[in-house]
Formats: structure tokens, C-alpha cells, sequence
């Protein structure tokens, strides 16, 4: 009799999936109380996947990347290169240079102000004559490169055209995947790209730039808007009449740290300006400035010391 009464029941509970699943859900129920104890694996909210970056597993080792002023590119390894004495092909020198990692993205930024981007991984070996860029970019045509760059996405440079218009922008708003880089610095039809500065500190750097006629003027960085493209505002004025016959333009310019020397070359001469000299050429964004000593009002480039 309790053999059939529990057969009936077996039955009763296998010909019904509802009851079927009650009756495994109240075993598991029990055994739970029974047996069960508080949760060792923890629970936790992680961030959304990401797609691996390759940067990630390319060494950081410290590189010299060179710029011909012709645009060819080459790599080199460390940081105690000088690169004005490598060899150049016949017609061609040094241009530019930049200090940074070999996990991180170089970029060159052309006259029009357009920049483009290269894994510095990728870069040819200093070892011979480096590649041009034209094989990896294609560059606005009648533009020719400026300056390379390279460093954390987050750091500052001051971007400015010879027409003495400029803002402030990070690293990482020039880097661009396309061949055809990214429209930066709008220059109009006659301005040109200067080579980007980098900022130490927005709060307390100054920004010393010097037109072909010798006017200079100093202002502080924190005048100048940070933007991600566009042209800026005005940095020093030079008349439109001179500007658009090319009579005058910006001849140098440069970002000046706070406590730190700016060395005036013009031709073989130069000379060293301390915090008290600068000061005299002080003045709101904008303005003329005033004109360097006689001897020195035809600069060739400014020098941090």
C-alpha cells in the first residue's frame, strides 16, 4: 500500500512540469537551509569591454624622432640624439625633432595647419635616412611640414599661425587616423602654420612672440583659449595692410616658463633676457609690443634656457 501511494505520487509529480519544477525548487530550497553558508565569491560591477589597444603591448622604451625639412621621418632609440648632426640627403637638414616613447603617437603638423598622426612604433630606424611622409599621408597640396610632436594625449601646446592668431590645445585633440590628417589651425589662404609649443603650465607661463620687424610682445598663456580646432585669437598685432602684402609676419614664437630664460638669436648674435627684461615687454594679448634693442630686431628663433 505504501509502495502504490508512493508510486501515485511519482507519477503524479513526472506527468506535471509545473509540479515537477516545484518539487525541484523546494529540494533546492532545503538543502540551502541545510547546508548552505554566506557567498564567498563577490559580487561586483565591472566597466563595459573595450577592444585591447595594441599600444598596450608595445614596449615603452625611450625614442628620438626626427623631421627633415623636406618631411622625411626616422626613429631613434634614447633620448641623447642630436639630431642636427645625423645625415641628411643631399639638399635636405634637420627640421625638427621630438622626445617621447615608443608606445606612444607622433604627429606632424603641416603649414596649413593640418596634423596627422603615426604610431611612433611604426617609424622608421634612424640608422638610415628615415621614409617620407608623403608614403604614409597625404598632405594639403603646397603645404609643407612644420614640426613633430609627441607625448601623452592630456599635454598642452600653443598653436599659432605667422599671422599671430593661436589657442591652446591638447595632444590628443591633433591625432587623427586618416591619411589626410586633421584640420587644426585654420589658417586662411595666406597664413602658415608655426611649430607647436608646449606648455608647462597654463596658469603661469608666458608666451613671448616676435614679428619680422622686430615688435615683441609677452602675454600670458592663460589669455588664450584652450580649443580643439579653429584659429584662435589675436596673440600680437601685425596691421592687415603688412600682413596680406607680406611685409610682416610672426618671425618666432615661443612659450616662456615662469622663472625660466629666453634666448633672442638674430644671425651669429644672440642674447639672454631674465624675468626683469621680459617684464618690460609685458603687455595685454593683442597689442603691437614694443621693439627689441637695435641689433636684434631681425630674429631667427627664441631659445628657452
Amino acid at each position: 500500500e505504501e509502495l502504490a501511494k508512493e508510486k501515485a505520487e511519482l507519477e503524479k509529480v513526472l506527468s506535471s512540469a509545473a509540479r515537477l519544477k516545484t518539487m525541484i525548487k523546494k529540494e533546492i530550497i532545503a538543502d540551502a537551509e541545510k547546508y548552505g553558508d554566506e557567498r564567498r565569491s563577490p559580487i561586483v560591477e565591472r566597466a563595459a569591454a573595450q577592444a585591447l589597444d595594441e599600444t598596450a603591448l608595445i614596449s615603452s622604451e625611450a625614442i628620438t624622432v626626427v623631421l627633415s625639412s623636406k618631411g622625411w621621418v626616422r626613429s631613434a632609440k634614447g633620448h641623447d640624439i642630436d639630431a642636427e648632426k645625423l645625415n641628411y640627403k643631399a639638399g635636405d637638414g634637420y627640421l625638427s625633432s621630438a622626445q617621447g616613447k615608443s608606445n606612444q603617437m607622433a604627429v606632424f603638423l603641416d603649414s596649413s595647419g593640418r596634423a596627422y598622426t603615426l604610431p611612433a612604433h611604426k617609424l622608421p630606424s634612424a640608422r638610415g635616412q628615415g621614409d617620407p611622409l608623403s608614403s604614409y599621408f597625404t598632405p594639403t597640396p603646397g603645404a609643407h611640414f612644420v614640426a613633430v610632436i609627441i607625448g601623452n594625449p592630456d599635454e598642452l601646446y600653443l598653436l599659432s599661425s605667422n599671422f599671430g592668431y593661436g589657442f591652446v590645445v591638447s595632444l590628443g585633440d591633433m591625432q587623427a587616423n586618416t591619411k589626410k590628417g586633421k584640420a587644426v589651425l585654420n589658417t586662411g589662404k595666406l597664413a602658415q602654420a608655426l611649430p607647436p609649443v608646449k606648455i608647462s603650465s597654463v596658469d603661469t607661463d608666458q608666451i613671448a612672440a616676435v614679428s619680422s620687424a622686430g615688435h615683441m610682445l609677452v602675454t600670458p598663456v592663460e589669455q588664450l583659449p584652450q580649443m580643439a580646432k579653429g584659429k584662435g585669437n589675436k596673440i600680437i598685432n601685425i596691421p592687415s595692410k603688412l600682413l596680406n602684402a607680406g611685409e610682416e609676419s610672426v618671425a618666432a614664437i615661443t612659450v616662456v616658463p615662469e622663472g625660466a630664460k629666453l634666448v633672442v638669436h638674430s644671425g651669429k648674435k644672440h642674447k639672454t633676457m631674465k624675468t626683469a627684461e621680459l617684464d618690460g615687454y609685458a603687455g595685454e594679448r593683442g597689442r603691437r609690443g614694443l621693439k627689441l634693442s637695435q641689433g636684434y630686431r631681425t630674429v631667427d628663433r627664441l631659445v628657452i634656457e
